[in-house]
């Protein structure tokens, strides 16, 4: 088995290592060794592990080992992404057994993915790299996601929508067919988003309008 740590030891990093123990129960995948998290302390007990050190540990870990990112915010999980210059440390998709894909021959996927539970894609759907798909996610066909997205439990994509990235979206939010999202957007939870966004703005209602802070 291959070893395997979660980067955040918060709420979300529990939820990460059982989907790593579902995945095991499937077939035996991971050797779960830990927790990194640079705002804990070295050695706190988490849920089924220890905290092994921040970043810093982390680049200096010695041997091959696979990262997850328990992190919800996409701007932060970008950050991290990049920040991390080991050359040992590989970033593997954590994939629930249940996910669903409708056309396996067109589905493409890069790496550093979380898909949860009770999650599936059409057809001619491509993901990028580290995004996040929590559980009950849908993605409509010929979509196309980018990297470093939060799709919180229950949003909705619909047919031919294109996702840039560093977005969020929350619970059961809904975007309707060939919207095109681009980078850093925010869609607050059971948003529908019937026009394309703008970059770096927040979006929430039925229809979804743009929200002031």
């Amino acid at each position: 088995m291959r070893k395997i740590a979660i980067y955040g030891a918060g709420g979300f990093g529990k939820e990460i290592y059982c989907l790593i123990q579902e995945i095991n129960r499937h077939q035996m995948q991971w050797d779960f060794i830990g927790y990194f998290d640079d705002a804990k302390i070295v050695g706190e007990q988490i849920y089924h592990g220890s905290v092994l050190g921040g970043m810093t540990e982390l680049n200096a870990y010695p041997d091959d080992l696979g990262i997850v990112f328990a992190i919800g915010n996409p701007r932060t999980l970008n950050k991290l992404v990049h920040s991390v210059d080991n050359k040992k440390v590989f970033f593997p998709n954590l994939i629930a057994p249940d996910f669903r894909v409708l056309d396996q021959d067109t589905f493409e996927i890069g790496h550093g993915n979380l898909i949860f539970s009770k999650s599936s894609v059409s057809c001619f759907v491509q993901i990028g790299d580290f995004n996040i798909l929590n559980s009950l996610i849908a993605i409509g066909h010929d979509s196309k996601i980018g990297n470093c997205n939060v799709f919180m439990s229950g949003t909705r994509i619909s047919g031919e929508v294109s996702i840039g990235d560093n977005n969020f979206f929350g619970i059961y939010s809904v975007v309707l067919q060939r919207i095109v999202i681009g980078k850093n957007t925010v869609i607050g939870t059971s948003s529908v988003i019937t026009n394309n966004p703008k970059d770096e703005t927040t979006y929430i209602g039925n229809p979804a309008k743009k929200f002031e802070y």
